[in-house]
C-alpha cells in the first residue's frame, strides 16, 4: 500500500511541475522574412527569450494563460494572448512602421547627431549612477566553425596547414549553458552555472563561458574585445573619438528611435563602425549593430565580424542588455579558415535588491554540483534558444565522428614529442626520442605520462634514458595525488637517477634547440652533472591567496665530463669543457610561500586562476635549508629567495610586465647550487634575462635582478601616427634589466671556475620590433655599465627556441 501511495504522490508532482512548449516564429508581415533576434516577453514580468538566426523562438513554461510581446526595432509590437495547457505554436508578424520624431534642440553649426549623443551620454551616466546591483539568468551558446572535423582523442585531421584552405565554413564544435549572474558596484561580480554541455569533441573545463562574465556590455565606456579595449559609441570622451550621423527614425514599442551611423574619427584608431540606436525624449541605448574597424582587426585576419546587442527597459525604466552576439570569420595567412558565434540571452532581471558583500569571493565562476549531469530531459525542459537546423545537424555529425574508434595511427605524429594512447596516457613521439650533448653523446630516452587518472586526481611519469658516450642508464619515477574537493592539496615522489643542467632553474631554452646547437654549431650552451635521489612534497592552498608547500631532499651530486666530440659540421672544433661541480651529498628541506590575489574559476575539479586583464601581481617566497645536524647531510647551509612579479595596464594595448627577484645564503654553498644570472646563446633572447650576458657568466649566493618589459603593441606606431607604419601592425617593446651579484670567499666552487661579478649593478636597455602574425621580434639592446665586447646585442627573441 506505501507503494502505491509513493507512486501516486510521485505521478502527482510529475503531473504539478509539468511544463508546456510555445515555439513559433516571428516574421515580416509585409515580405515573409523571419526577423533574426527579435524580442518576446511574457507581459507583466521579467521573463523573455529572443529568435534565433532563422527566427525561431521557445518558450517552456507552467500551465497557465500567458500574453507574449514580440518586438524588433523598426516594426509595431505584435502581442498574442496563449492559454498553455498543452504544447502549442505561435507565430508572431510584424508590421514595418515609421515614425515622426519630436523635434531635437540642435545648436548653430552642430552635427545634430551630436546632440543626440551628448544625451545618451548623460542618461547612460544617470542609469549606471542608479544601478548599485542586479542579478539575472542567462542561456549561452557557442559555436566554432571550421573547415575540417576535429576530434578530441587526437585523431589526426586530413587538411595539411600548408595547404590553401577553400573550403566552406561548418560548425564543428558547440557548446550550451546556463548560469545565474550577479553583480554589485563597483566591481563586484559572480556566475554560477547551472547546467552545460558540449560537443562531445569538447572538453566540458573549456565550457565556462557564461553570459555575465564574458558579456561585453556598451552602456560601459571601455568594451574589450581580443584582449584589446575599444571606445564604446556612448563613452564619455565619444564625441572625440567617433563621428556620428542621424540615418534614419524608427520605432519600438511605440518609442521613437534614431537610428545613428558611426566610425572612428581617424581610420588609424582601433574602434567600431556602424549603427546605434537612441530612444527619443528618454535617449537611452536600445540597440547595437556593429563591427570591428580595420585598425581594431587583428592582425587582419578576420574577414567578418559582427557585434550586436539590444537592451530592454526594467524596473524603474532602466535599460538592461536582452543578449549578447558575436559573429566573425577570418583567414589565418590565407591557410586556415575559421570561424566563431556567442549567442547570449538574458533575463528575469532583478534590480537593486541588495545584494550583500559576503555573497561575492574570489570564485567568480562556479560550476554547481550536476552541472555536468543534466540528462536530455533537463534540457528539453530548460528555456533556451533553438537549436537551428545547422545545429542539430553538427550534434548528430559530431557525436557520430566521436563514437568512431580512434587507432594509434590516427594519434601519430612524426613531427610530435609525444603520442597519446588515450585521453589518460601518452608516450614519446618520434622527435623527443633522441637527443645529443657533449657529456652523453647519443641519447635516446623514452617516456609514459599518465594525467587525470582516478577521478582526475592521480598523475605519474617514468623516464628512461640511455647514453651511448657515457655508457650511463639514466631514469626517473614520480607520482603525486591532488587531494581536495577542488584539488588544491598535493602529495608526490620522485626517483631519479640523471644528468641535470647546471642552473637549469634560469635556462629559458629546449632541449631541441640543444640538440641542433650542439650537432650543426658545434656549441653546446650547457654545463652538465649527475644526480641521484628522491624528493617527497606536499603541497595545499593555506588560504584563498596563500599556497604552501614542504619538500625533502636526499640527492647526491658528482662531475661529469665531456664524453664525445662527435658533430655533423666543425668536425676539427672541440666542445668547451663541461664545468666541475662540487661533489657531495644533501639532504635538505625545502619550504615555499606563495601569494596569488586573482580571483579564480571553480569548474567542478579544479579551481582555475585568471589573468586581470589591467593588473596582476605575484608574490613567492623559498626557504632551502640543508642541516648536517639535524638531516644528516653532507652540507650545511641555507638559501633564502623572494620573488615578485606581475604586469600593469599602462595604455589600453600596452602592458608593462617586470619581475622582481632577491637571493641570500648563509654558510658555504656547494657550486651548483649558487643562483646564475639569466644569460642567452649568441643571436637569441628571452624575456627576463639579461641580453648582454651568456649562459653562465655571472653567478653567485647573493645577488637581485629586476627586469622591466614594456609592450606597447602596435599602440607606439598609431600613436606616431606615421603613414604605412601605423598600418602594417608593427609590434614595438622597450626592455630594461638591472642585476647584483656577489660571492663569498668561502662558497664551494671549483678552483678552475671563474664568476663575473657584479658588485654595482649591470644595467641594460633596449627595443624590439615585431609584426602581429609572427611570433618573434628583433631586438637591439645597449649595456650601459660594465661595458665590454657585448656593449651592443641584436638578437631574435621568440618563445620556440
Amino acid at each position: 500500500m506505501k507503494k502505491v501511495w509513493a507512486i501516486l504522490l510521485l505521478a502527482t508532482m510529475s503531473v504539478s511541475a509539468q511544463q508546456y512548449v510555445l515555439k513559433g516564429f516571428v516574421y515580416n508581415k509585409i515580405t515573409g522574412e523571419p526577423l533574426s533576434y527579435s524580442s518576446i516577453r511574457i507581459e507583466g514580468t521579467a521573463r523573455g527569450t529572443t529568435s534565433n538566426s532563422e527566427g525561431a523562438y521557445e518558450f517552456r513554461l507552467n500551465k497557465g494563460n500567458y500574453r507574449f510581446i514580440a518586438s524588433y526595432i523598426g516594426f509595431a509590437s505584435d502581442t498574442i494572448s496563449v492559454s498553455l495547457n498543452t504544447d502549442k505554436k505561435a507565430d508572431f508578424k510584424l508590421d514595418p512602421k515609421g515614425v515622426n520624431l519630436a523635434e531635437v534642440t540642435v545648436l548653430p553649426e552642430d552635427n545634430p547627431a551630436n546632440e543626440v549623443i551628448r544625451r545618451a551620454i548623460i542618461a547612460k551616466n544617470e542609469r549606471n549612477k542608479y544601478l548599485n546591483d542586479y542579478s539575472f539568468r542567462a542561456y549561452t551558446k557557442g559555436l566554432i566553425k571550421t573547415t575540417k572535423d576535429f576530434n578530441a582523442k587526437g585523431r589526426r585531421l586530413t587538411a595539411s596547414i600548408s595547404e590553401k584552405d577553400t573550403a566552406q565554413l561548418k560548425i564543428t564544435g558547440i557548446i550550451e549553458n546556463e548560469s545565474m549572474g550577479y553583480f554589485k558596484k563597483p566591481d563586484k561580480y559572480k556566475d554560477e552555472i547551472i547546467a552545460r554541455k558540449q560537443t562531445a569533441n569538447t572538453p566540458s573545463q573549456i565550457n565556462v563561458f557564461t553570459g555575465g562574465r564574458i558579456i561585453q556590455n556598451f552602456y560601459t565606456d571601455d568594451i574589450e574585445f581580443m584582449g584589446r579595449p575599444l571606445t564604446s559609441p556612448i563613452a564619455d570622451e565619444a564625441l572625440d573619438f567617433y563621428y556620428y550621423k542621424i540615418i534614419d527614425t524608427v520605432s519600438i514599442d511605440r518609442i521613437n528611435v534614431f537610428k545613428i551611423h558611426f566610425s572612428p574619427l581617424r581610420e588609424s584608431d582601433p574602434g567600431f563602425v556602424g549603427d546605434i540606436y537612441i530612444a527619443d525624449n528618454i535617449f537611452a541605448l536600445v540597440k547595437v549593430d556593429v563591427s570591428l574597424n580595420k585598425a581594431a582587426n587583428f592582425a587582419g585576419i578576420f574577414e567578418k565580424t559582427r557585434i550586436f546587442q539590444q537592451f530592454y527597459a526594467y524596473a524603474d525604466d532602466i535599460y538592461m542588455p536582452v543578449d549578447y552576439r558575436v559573429f566573425v570569420e577570418g583567414n589565418a595567412l590565407g591557410i586556415f579558415k575559421f570561424g566563431f558565434e556567442l549567442n547570449t540571452q538574458f533575463s528575469d532581471y532583478t534590480i537593486n535588491r541588495g545584494i550583500p558583500d559576503d555573497f561575492f569571493g574570489m570564485a567568480v565562476v562556479k560550476v554547481l554540483p550536476g552541472a555536468d549531469k543534466k540528462d536530455s530531459t533537463y534540457w528539453k525542459n530548460s528555456q533556451a534558444i533553438p537549436n537551428t537546423l545547422d545545429e542539430v545537424d553538427a550534434y548528430r555529425r559530431i557525436d557520430s565522428l566521436e563514437a568512431v574508434p580512434v587507432t594509434f595511427w590516427d594519434r601519430f605524429s612524426f613531427l610530435s614529442t609525444s603520442v597519446d594512447l588515450n585521453d589518460n596516457i601518452s608516450i614519446t613521439g618520434p622527435l623527443g626520442l633522441y637527443d645529443f650533448n657533449k657529456v652523453e653523446g647519443h641519447v635516446m630516452q623514452f617516456n609514459v605520462n599518465a594525467v587525470n587518472l582516478m577521478d582526475e586526481r592521480m598523475r605519474g611519469g617514468i623516464n628512461l634514458r640511455y647514453g651511448f658516450d657515457d655508457k650511463k642508464f639514466k631514469g626517473a619515477f614520480s607520482s603525486s595525488i591532488l587531494l581536495g574537493e577542488y584539488r588544491t592539496g598535493m602529495a608526490g615522489f620522485e626517483i631519479f637517477n640523471k644528468a641535470n643542467t647546471l642552473f637549469s632553474e634560469s635556462d629559458r631554452y629546449s632541449d631541441l634547440t640543444s640538440t641542433f646547437m650542439n650537432l650543426f654549431l658545434k656549441e653546446d650552451f650547457r654545463d652538465y652533472y649527475y644526480s641521484k635521489g628522491i624528493k617527497l612534497t606536499a603541497a595545499s592552498d593555506i588560504m584563498q591567496i596563500l599556497r604552501g608547500s614542504i619538500s625533502f631532499i636526499n640527492r647526491t651530486d658528482n662531475t661529469a665530463v665531456n664524453n664525445t666530440e662527435f658533430a655533423i659540421f666543425r668536425r676539427d672544433w672541440k666542445f668547451n669543457p663541461n664545468i666541475p661541480i662540487y661533489d657531495t651529498r644533501v639532504n635538505a628541506l625545502q619550504f615555499t610561500l606563495a601569494l596569488d590575489y586573482r580571483n579564480y574559476i571553480e569548474d567542478g575539479y579544479r579551481r582555475m586562476r585568471l589573468f586581470n586583464n589591467n593588473f596582476n601581481f605575484f608574490l613567492n617566497g623559498r626557504a632551502f635549508i640543508s642541516s648536517s645536524k639535524f638531516l644528516n647531510s653532507g652540507e650545511d647551509f641555507g638559501i633564502y629567495e623572494l620573488n615578485m612579479s606581475g604586469n600593469l595596464r599602462a595604455y589600453k594595448t600596452a602592458f608593462l610586465n617586470y619581475s622582481f627577484k632577491g637571493i641570500y645564503s648563509d654558510k658555504a654553498v656547494p657550486f651548483q647550487f649558487l643562483y646564475n644570472l639569466p644569460g642567452n646563446i649568441n643571436g637569441v633572447s628571452k624575456d627576463y634575462s639579461f641580453r648582454t650576458l651568456r649562459m653562465t657568466e655571472s653567478f653567485g649566493d647573493r645577488g637581485a635582478t629586476a627586469h622591466f618589459l614594456l609592450n606597447f603593441g602596435d599602440e607606439f606606431f598609431r600613436l606616431l601616427n606615421v603613414p604605412l607604419l601605423k598600418d602594417w601592425q608593427l609590434l614595438f617593446s622597450l626592455h630594461a634589466n638591472a642585476g647584483w651579484i656577489d660571492l663569498k670567499d668561502n662558497s664551494k666552487v671549483p678552483a678552475a671556475v671563474k664568476s663575473n661579478l657584479f658588485t654595482k649593478p649591470l644595467i641594460e636597455a633596449g627595443f624590439g620590433i615585431g609584426q602581429m602574425l609572427f611570433p618573434f621580434r628583433v631586438e637591439f639592446t645597449w649595456r650601459l655599465t660594465h661595458r665590454n665586447e657585448n656593449n651592443f646585442i641584436i638578437s631574435l627573441n621568440s618563445i620556440t627556441f
